[in-house]
């Protein structure tokens, strides 16, 4: 699909970091992998944020049989973390399969669920990404109106200065990865390998920080004893809590505007010197140790 450019004034404007108590939903593939469900009791904890909604995003892994089952799995642990935390949020099942092609949008729940958000306000409406983008990308190429009313935060691909982008959300869906780099949405980019993979933690760091610190701190501290209990000495990235960091505090981030860059076939960045081509936002570095002592506080 060829998108018809928005306002560059608008464009810039929906780049800059947002006000506090701003709109937001978040789609994850919560049954993945531990730092979604960090991501969804951090976003729920911040008072910053008004979390409307969650959606459930694909995943296709060891931990699931396809695309259609790793969304299922993560709207069950949606719902069950929301009853956990006595926390009453709409959570609606995304898409079942990936994109085939530029122009095959997938049709569900969530995303006509962000299509009816966005449209329904002026007030600008935040969307966490934080898996495959496939739902995100597919409610744009439904309504491309929603690029007016949305700004993206997606946690996706890896630092520009990577040989590969071939990182786990980007490569899932490479259609909706590269629909959400070309059709001008306003974007802020999170690479993962190179910035956010500072965002490590430990075993005797959690049970120093959130052991006893209430439901949610033992809840977060326990799943991921349980997912390292083979490795209980190894520290473990938790990459998608940089979204909502961001969406917290931009000023714990160093980022820039660039010219968005254009996915390859074979996972590879073409770094655009189109002076027309839209701009996105591009995280280079991260503070980790303020990032987390906020998580820690809010537990």
């Amino acid at each position: 699909m060829k998108f018809r450019p928005i306002s560059s004034d608008l464009l810039t404007a929906r780049l800059e970091p947002p006000k506090p108590g701003c709109r937001l939903v978040l789609d994850t593939d919560t049954y993945n992998e531990i730092d979604d469900p960090f991501a969804l009791v951090y976003a729920l904890r911040s008072p910053e944020l008004r979390l409307e909604a969650v959606y459930a995003a694909p995943f296709h892994n060891d931990r699931s049989d396809g695309p259609k089952d790793g969304m299922e799995r993560s709207y069950g642990q949606i719902c069950e973390i929301l009853e956990l935390l006595g926390e009453e949020r709409p959570v609606f099942r995304g898409s079942e399969r990936w994109m085939t092609g530029p122009d095959d949008p997938v049709d569900s729940p969530a995303a006509r669920d962000l299509i009816a958000r966005a449209m329904s306000s002026e007030e600008p409406l935040y969307v966490a990404a934080i898996g495959a983008p496939t739902n995100v990308a597919s409610a744009i190429l439904l309504e491309p109106a929603i690029r007016e009313k949305i700004t993206v935060v997606w946690l996706g691909g890896h630092g520009l200065h990577m040989p590969k982008t071939d990182e786990f959300n980007m490569a899932q869906d490479y259609y909706a990865s590269r629909a959400l780099l070309e059709s001008g949405v306003p974007l802020v980019l999170l690479p993962c390998n190179g910035v956010v993979s500072h965002l490590l933690i430990t075993i005797p760091e959690l049970e120093t920080t959130l052991a006893g610190k209430g439901k949610c701190g033992q809840y977060l501290l326990d799943i991921t004893r349980d997912y390292m209990q083979k490795h209980p000495c190894a520290s473990k990235v938790i990459w998608d809590i940089a979204t909502i960091g961001w969406l917290c505090n931009a000023g714990w981030y160093q980022s820039r505007l660039i010219p968005s860059p254009v996915l390859n076939p074979d996972m590879t960045y073409s770094v655009s010197e189109d002076p027309e081509r839209h701009p996105i936002r591009y995280i280079n570095f991260l503070s980790r140790d303020q990032i987390f002592e906020d998580l820690y506080q809010k537990m």
